[in-house]
């Protein structure tokens, strides 16, 4: 077994960043920019209403109340789509509505339940300010300036900034081809009668989720019995048009364990056998012709770890970009007991008591999946100790608030997470 920063290296080093792609706007939901975007335009694009009420100057508002309104005559009414017709006057005013441009010779607008339209006219019960209610022309993006950065996940608010600018595509990096193969005498098919001591194949369903999650397509899956021929048979068949082939069982040293026998005999090149990690040690990683192979343990915990450490990165390197999750310090609610050799990474969630926060370990092991409901994130035991006290402060790496930096080949930063003002996960 080697270490999980070194596993990780290896594992980066064996998948190359894929060529960009142009796609529409439609299509780019949860894909990564592949260069920067400048804005074409300002936004606004031209001075508008904030407001629906009345343009006018402001200087003709001064001592307004409701005694002693000030009195403007309305010439024009201007909607949201239209254009100013004329430059007013003094004395005149413009009917307005939100979004609408704003009328040369004016410099505010009153919005309107600080007036009351009387015929042709309006009264106007306030004082006004120069600008107010006024959403000035690049008030919140100059023309030329940049506003996305190349890495930039595209979810729905990034997009809809794109959309503003009038762009109608984006330049990506395209989806993973992923495919999946269970492995195991054992496994059942959801939805279908399991035998005596089978258990259902739920690794097939949360592989494919997590692979879903980190910008990946699914477009062939598995199941194959612990027999060499049926594993071999397999690998041989989804390894065909795929950017990373990912595998779940028989990665262990057991009598049926073939996976890694059977890609050896295949003539690949097994990169990484056992990473000094748990839940996850038999975790692995292949090179079977030009693809990577992610080699996963069967047991659903495990699984799940060995997909989040090695083959999350591999598919977001393969999609140019390295993730760096937030890695907080919080004290240890329960005294924990492991191997000293090996890296451990709980399931758990975190808890604010007095200001302090306190990270909450999950029961948990390598067959179980329930504790990852809902989880915040992993509570990581470093290699070299054995033992660690309740109050104690470890490190919790967090799912959420993730930021994503530019990837490229033979650059395996991301080989550690490395959050600002943490330490590195070993």
């Amino acid at each position: 077994m080697i270490p999980l920063r070194e596993a990780r290296a290896l594992a980066l080093k064996s998948i190359r960043v894929a060529s960009p792609i142009e796609v529409p706007l439609a299509s780019a939901h949860g894909r990564y920019l592949a260069e920067p975007v400048c804005a074409a335009r300002p936004l606004p694009s031209f001075d508008n209403s904030a407001m629906d009420g009345y343009a006018l100057r402001s200087a003709e508002t001064r001592g307004a109340n409701r005694d002693r309104p000030a009195k403007l005559r309305i010439v024009e009414t201007i909607y949201a789509g239209g254009s100013p017709a004329t430059r007013l006057a003094n004395g005149e005013a413009a009917r307005i509505f939100t979004g609408a441009p704003i009328p040369s010779g004016v410099d505010c607008v009153v919005r309107q339940e600080a007036a009351r339209q009387e015929g042709g006219e309006v009264l106007v019960f306030v004082e006004s300010t120069p600008g107010s209610h006024i959403r000035r022309r690049g008030e919140e993006v100059a023309e030329g300036a940049q506003v996305l950065v190349a890495g930039q996940r595209l979810d729905a608010a990034a997009l809809g900034v794109l959309a503003s600018l009038g762009m109608s595509h984006a330049r990506v990096w395209p989806s993973p081809r992923v495919a999946l193969l269970t492995v195991g005498d054992e496994l059942a098919i959801p939805g279908t009668p399991a035998r005596t001591y089978q258990v259902y194949d739920c690794n097939a369903v949360v592989l494919a989720a997590l692979c879903v999650e980190a910008g990946a397509s699914v477009l062939a899956s598995g199941r194959a019995a612990d027999n060499e021929e049926a594993v071999r048979t397999a690998l041989q068949k989804l390894v065909r048009d795929t950017d990373l082939l990912i595998t779940s069982g028989g990665a262990s040293v057991g009598d049926k364990d073939l996976v890694k026998r059977c890609l050896s005999r295949l003539g690949a090149e097994l990169i990484v056998d056992g990473v000094a990690l748990k839940p996850g040690k038999p975790t692995g990683v292949a090179m079977l012709g030009n693809c990577p192979v992610a080699i996963l343990p069967g047991n659903p915990g495990a699984a799940a770890v060995g997909f989040d450490q090695l083959a999350r990165p591999m598919l977001l390197k393969r999609q140019g970009v390295f993730e760096l999750r937030q890695s907080i310090d919080a004290r240890l609610d329960s005294a924990q007991h492991k191997q000293g050799g090996l890296t451990y990474l709980l399931s758990g969630h975190l808890e604010t008591r007095d200001g302090i926060p306190w990270a909450i370990a999950r029961p948990q092991g390598s067959g179980q999946i329930l504790h990852n409901v809902g989880a915040e994130g992993w509570i990581v035991l470093p290699a070299g100790r054995a033992d660690f006290g309740a109050g104690e402060i470890v490190q919790m790496e967090l799912f959420s608030n993730s930021r994503f930096t530019l990837a490229s080949d033979g650059d395996e930063r991301s080989a550690q997470v490395r959050p600002s003002g943490g330490r590195d996960i070993e």
